[in-house]
């Protein structure tokens, strides 16, 4: 038997010798397509597979699917505002805080009696608010983005329980109508799912076509190389830490209606899933591995479907925390590793 017949081949040496280099044949892998920049796709059929052979009548119903949907939507926003300043290099762990802050703000200027869209205005009036201060202690004070956001995001937490008075819930003199358009179906899809993919669609437009998006991806590649281009990266930084502040309030809004109730503790759980879909997002669609919106919007439904399916199999209730954390471990790594290897 020749080392071809074993799977092996011989090939010229490094030094042009025509000395054999034996490649054994578990070095030759079998090439899926896409499956470098489409791998969440993968999962997510077999995810959708393996769930409707095994719980046909829990997971694959379209109420289930119509739930599932419209959860999402606000984690998706979340995440979508996420992706500017990661797009930028900087973080924010504020994020959470701020729509938990807007949420309550909403609910409670509904139960003082202000109209409903005065409320959501000034909820993501206010989170636009926390949105320039983090840009002005990041860009002016040069504090690191992840210190800055961490501190400010405890802040936000006990201002969110001062409007609740201590910590109770809120749930008198909400508008039945401002309920309505978070609970909403408009073709049988939730209307809160429109308000994601529309966000999606703006900031993607922008990413993509506009020297704005263009050069966030500069300072988050090289930020030396990009000031040294003439580009102005603190404006920038700045910006997108603002616009990432009013995306937070308008997820808040978006909550609130979907609940009903100003609940003080719904915003920090957010956290975690929004900075998975971005990592994970980021190592799909294009072959640079930065934050997109096509990706995250995979990776947000991805996740979805593997806690939902099981949690309907009988999982326990603490596999929503243990799913997002190995995922965003492994997303992460995976992201590292692609990196080094497009080097």
């Amino acid at each position: 038997m020749t080392m071809q017949d074993r799977g092996e081949l011989s090939e010229t040496g490094p030094d042009g010798s025509g000395a054999s280099v034996v490649n054994p044949w578990w070095r030759h892998r079998i090439m899926v397509p896409g499956l470098d920049r489409f791998s969440g796709l993968y999962i997510l059929a077999v995810v959708l597979i393996i769930f409707a052979f095994t719980i046909p009548g829990l997971f694959f119903t379209t109420g289930n699917l119509r739930n599932v949907a419209a959860s999402q939507a606000v984690t998706g926003v979340l995440a979508l505002g996420l992706i500017l300043p990661l797009a930028a290099g900087v973080f924010d762990l504020s994020i959470a805080a701020s729509m938990g802050l807007a949420e309550v703000i909403t609910v409670s200027g509904q139960s003082h009696g202000y109209n409903p869209v005065i409320s959501a205005l000034a909820a993501v009036l206010a989170c636009t608010v926390v949105g320039v201060v983090n840009g002005i202690v990041v860009v002016r004070l040069h504090v690191n983005s992840f210190i800055a956001t961490l501190g400010m995001s405890s802040v936000l937490v006990a201002a969110t329980y001062w409007v609740c008075d201590g910590g109770q819930e809120i749930v008198n003199g909400i508008s039945p109508g401002f309920t309505s358009f978070g609970t909403d179906e408009w073709f049988r899809i939730p209307s809160s799912v429109y308000i994601m993919l529309l966000l999606g669609i703006i900031i993607w437009f922008v990413l993509r076509f506009r020297p704005a998006g263009r050069y966030l991806y500069a300072v988050g590649g090289n930020e030396t190389a990009a000031r040294l281009a003439g580009v102005r990266v603190n404006r920038l930084v700045f910006g997108s830490l603002v616009i990432c502040g009013a995306i937070a309030g308008l997820a808040g809004v978006l909550l609130a209606a979907q609940l009903g109730v100003g609940d003080p503790t719904s915003g920090p759980p957010y956290l975690l899933p929004a900075f998975t879909a971005v990592f994970l997002g980021a190592t799909q669609i294009t072959r640079l591995r930065r934050p997109n919106v096509v990706g995250t919007i995979i990776a947000i439904y991805v996740l979805a479907a593997g806690v939902d399916g099981l949690q309907l199999a009988g999982a326990p209730s603490y596999i929503n925390d243990l799913f997002n954390g190995a995922a965003l471990i492994a997303a992460v790594a995976l992201a590292v590793r692609t990196s080094r290897s497009a080097q």
